[in-house]
C-alpha cells in the first residue's frame, strides 16, 4: 500500500516569516496514521513538503530510482519488510540519503544491528521530539558529505589533467629540493624522465644521487652555482648543461624553475627539463657553418686578389711585352726608311708575329675571364675550348672522352658548371701530379652530370678535411647552391673522380626533345 501527498504549511501573513524549507521525504511505514504524525512534525517545524509513503520493497527501490529525496524515514518491522531490507536496497543503488528509523519498539542490540547496516539514527514513535533536531543534524551531514565529494572529484579531475598534460608534455616536469647541509631530492618527476634520463621516475626520486652521477663534472658545478643563485635571490632558474646517460649518450639539457624557500631552510624548485640537444647541435653546425662562410668569403676575396694580380701580370709581362717590340720595331723602320726591301719584309713580318700574340693574349684573358663562347655556342663548346687552352698552358693532356652538344641549361647554371670545370682543372695543375685529364659532360636520367677526372696521386682524406681547402669547398656551396651533389673519389687504379650532377628541374628542353602534342 502506497500513498502520495504534498502538503503545505501554514504561511504567516507576516512580512518578515522565514521562507519555508522544502523537504523531499520518503516515509516507509505501513501505518497511513503513523506516517501523518511524522509529516505533521515537519510542517510544525516550517517544512514544506513534498511525501511519499511506501511499504513494500518494490515500491522502495521505485521511488528511489524515480527522483530524488532528502530524507528516508522507516519503521523497523514492516508486514513482510524491514528497515534493513531498505538500508540493503538503498546501498545496491548506492544513494547517500540520511536514513532513520522510527520505531515503536526499541531494543539496544536491534539499534546497534540497524547503525552497522547504514542508519544515521534510531528513535522510538514516543519520543518524536528528537526527530526534527535529529534530520537537521543529518542534512547537515549528508551536505557535508556531498561537499567532501565534490571536492575530491574536483581535485581528482585537476589531478588528471595534471598527469595527463604531464604525460604528453616532452619534458620533465619535476619538483626537486635541497635541505641545509643535503644533496638534491626530486620528490616528484613526470613520466619523460626515462625518455631524457633514461631511468624511471620511481627510481630517480627514489634515488636522485643518480641524476647528479649522469652530469659531467664540468657542468655540475655551474649546475650547483646556478641553483645557489636562484635561492639566494628567489630568482628564476635557467641553466644548460650535459648529461651521460648509462645508455652512453650525452645529452644537453635545459632546466628551467622558480624558486622558493621554505621555513625550515629547505630550497624548493618546480619546473621544466627539456632535452635540447638537437638544438645545441643546429646552434654549433650554424656556428662552424658561418666560419667556414667567412673563411671562404676571405679565400674569394684574396683568389680575386690573386686573379686580378696575375691578369696585370699577363696584361704588363706579356702584352706590354709586345707593345714595347713593336714600338722598338716601328721606331727601327722609322730611323731607317731607306731600309733594304729583305729587311723591311723581315721587320714586318716580325710585327705581324707580336701582334698575333698579343691578340692571342687577350683572347685567353677575355675567355678566361668570362668566356663568349659560353653564351654563343653552349656549355659544351665552352669545356672543349677550356680545355684546348689548358692543355697548351699547362702541356697536360686533356680528352674530352664525351660531350653532347645538346646540352642546354639556365645560364646562372652554366656559368656554374663553367667555373666548377675551371676550378676542377686548377686543382689538377697544382695538385694531382697528373699527366692526364678526362671530361666527360652528358644527360643523365636525373639531370645533368659534369665529371671531371685525372691520373694523379689521388686525394686523401684529410686532404678533404683540411681547414683551408676551399677550392672543393666552394664547389660544393656552389652546387649545393643549385640544388646538386658533389661527389669526389678514387680513381682506379690511381688519380681522382670529381663528379657533379645537377637535377633535371627547371631545365630547359632542347628543341628535337619537345614532346608533341
Amino acid at each position: 500500500m502506497q500513498a502520495h501527498a504534498t502538503l503545505n504549511p501554514a504561511r504567516s501573513m507576516a512580512m518578515d516569516a522565514p521562507m519555508p524549507r522544502r523537504l523531499r521525504l520518503l516515509i516507509i511505514e505501513d501505518n497511513e496514521d503513523d506516517a501523518l504524525l511524522l509529516a505533521h512534525r515537519f510542517r510544525h517545524a516550517g517544512y514544506e513538503l513534498e511525501v511519499l509513503r511506501v511499504d513494500t520493497p518494490a515500491g522502495t527501490e521505485t521511488a528511489l530510482r524515480k527522483q530524488p529525496w532528502d530524507l528516508i524515514i522507516s519503521d523497523h518491522d514492516l508486514p513482510g519488510f524491514s528497515a534493513i531490507g531498505a538500508l540493503g536496497i538503498l546501498q545496491n543503488l548506492d544513494l547517500d540519503i540520511p536514513f532513520i528509523i522510527v520505531s515503536g519498539v526499541i531494543r539496544e542490540e536491534t539499534a546497534i544491528a540497524a547503525m552497522r547496516a547504514g542508519a544515521h539514527d534510531y528513535l522510538s514513535k514516543s519520543r518524536l521530539e528528537r526527530l526534527v533536531p535529529a534530520v537537521e543534524r543529518e542534512l547537515r551531514e549528508v551536505e557535508n558529505r556531498r561537499e567532501r565529494r565534490r571536492a575530491l572529484d574536483a581535485q581528482h579531475q585537476t589531478e588528471a589533467r595534471l598527469q595527463a598534460a604531464a604525460a604528453n608534455t616532452p619534458g620533465v616536469i619535476f619538483q626537486m629540493q635541497r635541505r641545509p647541509g643535503q644533496p638534491l631530492e626530486f620528490l616528484f618527476a613526470s613520466e619523460a624522465t626515462e625518455m631524457l634520463l633514461g631511468m624511471t621516475p620511481k627510481q630517480l626520486c627514489g634515488d636522485s644521487s643518480r641524476f647528479e652521477a649522469e652530469l659531467l663534472p664540468e657542468d655540475k658545478s655551474s649546475l650547483m652555482t646556478e641553483l645557489d643563485q636562484s635561492a639566494r635571490e628567489s630568482d628564476k632558474l635557467n641553466w644548460e648543461g650535459r648529461i651521460h646517460t648509462a645508455a652512453g649518450d650525452t645529452k644537453w639539457i635545459n632546466i628551467r624553475g622558480s624558486a622558493r624557500t621554505e621555513a625550515d631552510g629547505t630550497q624548493v624548485w618546480e619546473g621544466v627539463m627539456w632535452n635540447i640537444t638537437q638544438s645545441k647541435r643546429t646552434e654549433a653546425e650554424l656556428r662552424a657553418s658561418q666560419l667556414h662562410l667567412k673563411a671562404l668569403s676571405n679565400h674569394l676575396q684574396n683568389a680575386k686578389e690573386e686573379e686580378r694580380e696575375r691578369i696585370a701580370r699577363d696584361v704588363h709581362d706579356v702584352l706590354g711585352g709586345h707593345l714595347v717590340g713593336l714600338k722598338f720595331s716601328i721606331s727601327l723602320i722609322a730611323s731607317k726608311p731607306d731600309l733594304p726591301a729583305a729587311q723591311l719584309k723581315e721587320r714586318i713580318g716580325q710585327i705581324e708575329a707580336l701582334i698575333d700574340e698579343a691578340i692571342d693574349t687577350v683572347g685567353r684573358i677575355t675567355r678566361e675571364l668570362r668566356p663568349g663562347i659560353l653564351k654563343d655556342f653552349g656549355l659544351a663548346a665552352a669545356i672543349e675550348s677550356h680545355a684546348e687552352d689548358f692543355a697548351q698552358h699547362t702541356g697536360l693532356t686533356c680528352r674530352i672522352l664525351c660531350a653532347d652538344d645538346d646540352v642546354e641549361l639556365p645560364e646562372d647554371e652554366s656559368i656554374a658548371l663553367f667555373r666548377i670545370f675551371q676550378e676542377a682543372l686548377t686543382n689538377v695543375s697544382k695538385h694531382a701530379c697528373a699527366e692526364l685529364v678526362e671530361v666527360r659532360l652528358m644527360h643523365t636520367g636525373d639531370g645533368v652530370m659534369l665529371e671531371v677526372a685525372d691520373d694523379g696521386i689521388g686525394v686523401s682524406e684529410a686532404d678533404l678535411g683540411k681547414p683551408r681547402s676551399f677550392g672543393l669547398r666552394g664547389v660544393r656551396e656552389r652546387v649545393a647552391s643549385l640544388g646538386g651533389t658533389v661527389t669526389l673519389q678514387a680513381r682506379q687504379p690511381k688519380g681522382t673522380v670529381l663528379q657533379v650532377l645537377l637535377p633535371a628541374s627547371d631545365m630547359p628542353v632542347a628543341p628535337d626533345q619537345e614532346s608533341v602534342s
